[in-house]
């Protein structure tokens, strides 16, 4: 193998790896997103109110 082409090798795993560490830890840390409360969407069902 040619020692160019060992460069190359290296730069792009590298590059890949990176970017995916990069992208895991992003979505590792993101907040989830409030999730409607099925319970609270239906308060207009009598029934459910307790009456």
């Amino acid at each position: 193998m040619n020692v160019s082409a060992l460069i190359l090798m290296v730069v792009t795993v590298g590059t890949v790896a990176g970017v995916t560490i990069y992208l895991f830890v992003k979505v590792l840390r993101t907040p989830p997103n409030p999730e409607p409360d099925s319970y609270n969407a239906n308060d207009d069902v009598e029934e459910r109110q307790g009456l």
